[in-house]
């Protein structure tokens, strides 16, 4: 019998030929012949015993037999009888020495015709599985090429990104080598505001006129600046920063990602925008790309002598940055901390007046020196009293403060560190401290002296900053009131956009809101907590301790989850007090409906804010971390952690100067506490998502509010 098998799969391999390995179509003639075959074997031809006989293709594995010839018979064997008959290669072959055997009996046709069907059921089967698979892999054909039609738009996309910062890097290389063949006396400064005029005027790609750069000697760039022909004139301001932190490279608090997000909105709408600071010897260079030492020297007054300094230059974020390092002062910036040393006034005078020094000697002739706090601030009467006369009478200046609660006392007798006039300065109406007389104060000197002040506050109004959060400063405040302007902080939206989002299972929109479901399934699987239609996800960010009232939150958090809230708490695992507090609030909760990462984790943050449908937060005001914002980005609700009737609604009173962003939030979320909003999304659901909707929709980042009012400053001073 099993003989008989073997022979029968044999035959059936023959029959079925190219087609059950894939090399036939199925309305070909092969097909109609396999499948004739299976019914009447006669059809098939003969075998030839000639040694060049060729059996037809198959797989490479497939095992061929010498099988018998069969065929339907209907006289007395009843339907569908067989009979074997011998085959031209059995007579006479050298394994088929014995006669062919009688005919079968009924007992013995019935179990083979059933065999017989059962394998030609088993063949029409393959061939419906082979054809399914040949549907599916032209399916898989078809989203394959589909695929890489959207790669190639992606990568095209990409190449026009990138060839657009490369190009605005490369802008930023000539213009800091122009800057060096100043220094060395290779060009005068009046063609070297013409060079740098072309180069920033032009619109042609830099990349393609001046790829090689870094490998060609100032001599030959210079042959070549003067061969460029730039294109059209651009109208955008030239602002440099003089400051003492940028995002990434050095970070203590809410200035560095300040000046890291105006700048690039800046350079996004057309200004050119560089960046002036000290090289302390913390700086994170890696973002730095084409770090190079100026070889020229380069002197600063200080103390009644002029000391060297080492110039140095690159480009972060398509944004040029210079690097002052002194060399006989080198312990100023070589430090642990970059604040809070008995001799502050010293260092950042120091690096101040070196600064105006390199912007005059490499003959640079800015629209806006932008000043920062009071580390800076000194600059105005500096600039004033001695380089405005020094070919940058056309230059502006604006200072910007984060706050006013650092302010810098001192001797009146210092200033004549870096050139200026104790005696001169010292009076009520210029440096001389309102309560301590006998002090100078440098943040006071920088509003004097300064064309223009903005007070960086995404919350609060003009008028209650001069009344109630000037530190002492509210007579100079008041006087100078016309100079006085309120500026949000923003976030970088490009960056954080839920629609784009790498790091999101699924990415979202406020047209498209079903990927926010998927997201909050994903932070559901991750932390670890069941999940159902009704549920309410919370997440809370901690970054510092001192932002909560721990028993308050605890209280708010065992409130909620009564009704069914869950909770998402995210800390820092670098601050070893973060940690401690969510150990506290762990074990005082212990609630399978709260869970606790005492990790950060870039990712896990994204998920937060993409699955949360509120972000628990304890001020609006915060310009580190802009979660309010992030919140607001990604569809969550920022929502008061310690609400309290009335105290966001005094701090955005209706005095003028307030913020676009406080006037949202006293209209919508900033007027609610948590047990509110959680009742508001359980029986308004619809109105709800409406609302989260349109709060998605809402432009809180660096290129909006922030960077109109900077804007309408500059012109503003520009027009003195």
């Amino acid at each position: 019998m099993g003989n008989k098998k073997e022979e029968i799969l044999a035959r059936l391999s023959l029959t079925r030929g190219p087609w059950l390995y894939g090399a036939g179509a199925r309305n070909s003639l092969d097909w109609k012949m396999s499948t004739a075959t299976l019914i009447n074997p006669a059809i098939l031809p003969s075998p030839s015993p000639s040694p060049r006989f060729s059996i037809p293709r198959t797989a490479p594995n497939a095992k061929f037999f010498k099988a018998p010839s069969l065929h339907c018979v209907r006289k007395n064997c009843g339907i569908n009888g067989l009979s074997k008959t011998p085959s031209p290669m059995d007579n006479g072959g050298p394994e088929d020495e014995e006669s062919s055997p009688e005919e079968l009996s009924d007992d013995e046709i019935e179990p083979k015709n059933n065999e017989i069907w059962r394998l030609f059921k088993e063949a029409q089967k393959n061939i419906l599985y082979l054809d399914r698979q040949r549907v599916k892999a032209v399916e898989e054909l078809n989203k394959t090429y589909r695929e890489k039609q959207l790669l190639i738009d992606k990568i095209k996309q990409l190449e026009k990104k990138y060839r657009r910062k490369d190009n605005l890097a490369l802008c930023w290389d000539l213009l800091l080598r122009i800057d060096s063949m100043v220094l060395g006396g290779l060009v005068s400064t009046e063609e070297a505001s013409n060079l740098r005029r072309m180069v920033i005027d032009s619109k042609v790609s830099l990349v393609d006129v001046f790829s090689g750069l870094q490998r060609q000697r100032d001599a030959e760039l210079l042959a070549e600046l003067r061969h460029f022909a730039g294109g059209s004139k651009r109208k955008g301001f030239h602002i440099i920063h003089i400051c003492t932190e940028m995002e990434p490279l050095v970070s203590v608090g809410s200035l560095a990602p300040y000046i890291t997000g105006l700048s690039r909105a800046l350079q996004r709408k057309g200004h050119l925008v560089e960046v002036i600071l000290p090289k302390y010897a913390s700086l994170d260079l890696d973002e730095v790309q084409g770090l190079r030492e100026v070889e020229a020297e380069s002197y600063s007054y200080f103390n009644g002598q002029l000391h060297g300094n080492k110039i140095w230059t690159g480009v972060v974020y398509g944004i040029g940055v210079t690097f002052i390092q002194p060399l006989y002062f080198s312990s100023f910036f070589n430090r642990d901390r970059i604040y809070d040393y008995p001799d502050d006034f010293e260092r950042f005078s120091y690096f101040s007046r070196a600064s105006l020094d390199y912007i005059a000697k490499s003959g640079k002739q800015p629209d806006v020196l932008h000043l920062h706090n009071w580390e800076t601030a000194i600059i105005g009467p500096i600039f004033w009293d001695i380089f405005a006369k020094q070919g940058l009478g056309n230059t502006r200046i604006l200072l910007t403060c984060q706050g006013f609660d650092s302010q810098c006392l001192d001797e009146p007798d210092k200033l004549a560190l870096c050139g200026l006039d104790p005696v001169k300065l010292n009076r009520p109406d210029r440096l001389q401290d309102t309560n301590k007389t006998h002090l100078v104060n440098i943040l006071k000197g920088g509003i004097v002296y300064s064309n223009k002040v903005i007070v960086m506050s995404s919350l609060h109004s003009e008028g209650r900053i001069i009344h109630s959060m000037s530190h002492g400063l509210e007579p100079t405040l008041a006087l100078h009131k016309e100079k006085l302007l309120v500026a949000p902080y923003g976030f970088d939206n490009s960056t954080w956009d839920p629609s784009t989002d790498k790091f999101l299972p699924v990415n979202f929109s406020a047209e498209n809101m079903r990927g926010k479901d998927a997201c909050k399934v994903a932070l559901h699987q991750k932390a670890g907590i069941s999940s159902h239609a009704s549920s309410i996800l919370v997440g809370c960010i901690i970054s510092e301790v001192s932002d909560f009232d721990l028993e308050k939150l605890q209280a708010a958090v065992q409130n909620a989850t009564r009704g069914g809230a869950q909770f998402v708490f995210l800390g820092n695992g670098a601050v070893p007090t973060v940690n401690r507090a969510l150990s506290y609030l762990q074990e005082s909760l212990e609630d399978s409906n709260v869970k606790f990462f005492t990790r950060y984790d870039e990712a896990l943050s994204r998920l937060v804010f993409a699955g949360s449908d509120i972000i628990l937060c304890h001020s609006f005001h915060d310009p580190l971390l802009q979660v309010p914002l992030k919140a607001l980005r990604y569809g969550a609700a920022p929502v008061l952690e310690a609400y309290v009737d009335n105290k966001f609604r005094y701090s955005a009173d209706h005095d003028h100067g307030i913020t676009r962003f406080s006037q949202f939030m006293r209209s919508t979320f900033g007027i609610m506490s948590l047990s509110q909003v959680l009742d508001e999304i359980r029986n308004n659901p619809s109105t709800w998502k409406t609302k989260i909707s349109s709060a998605m929709k809402e432009d809180f980042s660096w290129d909006s509010e922030c960077y109109e009012t900077h804007v309408s400053a500059y012109a503003a001073i520009k027009s003195l």
